[in-house]
């Protein structure tokens, strides 16, 4: 099994070091011809969802992935992954647009609104859930299914092989959300 990790921005680096904590093969996607490699899923990493996007469409990666991911590519998208993955955006653009997820952008404030918790997600239990600037998923729709939430918001949903998280798990030590991930490429 070899996971390909979108690193155009963000915190790229840090969903490597959980894979290797975990034994998986995996390789960066910086370029459209990366996608030319044999992968078996994809990680769609936090950032900033907006230059994210913008690069996606001007580096021609857009399109392919979107492919990928509606022929049944598993991926997993964290904050600013879960956001190029939502179908509705308030306060931004849809890229990707495969998940039937309407997200609200930078729904916690600003840099200061961070903050970390500890809450329950189906199927792994409680977890350590760190939030930077963080979406959060307004409403899920279709066969888009509810993992969890904290302060009656959702902050991870899943639809087939999409794993979506508004938070950071590449930033705690628990590799479980990881490993439930690799679990659904399996």
């Amino acid at each position: 099994m070899k996971i390909a990790i979108l690193a155009l921005q963000g915190a790229f680096a840090e969903h490597g070091q959980m894979l290797d904590a975990l034994g998986a093969e995996h390789f960066e996607i910086r370029q459209k011809k990366d996608l030319e490699r044999g992968f078996d899923g994809v990680i769609l990493p936090g950032g900033e969802s907006t230059v994210m996007g913008r690069l996606l469409r001007d580096m021609e990666l857009c399109e392919p992935l979107r492919r990928k991911i509606a022929d049944g590519m598993p991926v997993f998208g964290t904050c600013a992954g879960l956001i190029l993955l939502a179908k509705s955006v308030e306060g931004g653009i849809s890229c990707l647009g495969t998940m039937d997820i309407r997200v609200k952008r930078n729904a916690y404030g600003r840099q200061l609104g961070s903050f970390s918790t500890e809450q329950t997600f189906k199927g792994i239990g409680k977890i350590p859930m760190t939030f930077i600037r963080a979406p959060y998923i307004v409403e899920v729709s279709g066969s888009a299914e509810v993992l969890a939430e904290t302060g009656g918001k959702i902050v991870a949903a899943r639809q087939g092989r999409q794993l979506a998280c508004a938070f950071h798990p590449e930033l705690t030590k628990d590799v479980r959300v990881h490993q439930y991930f690799l679990d659904m490429v399996k």
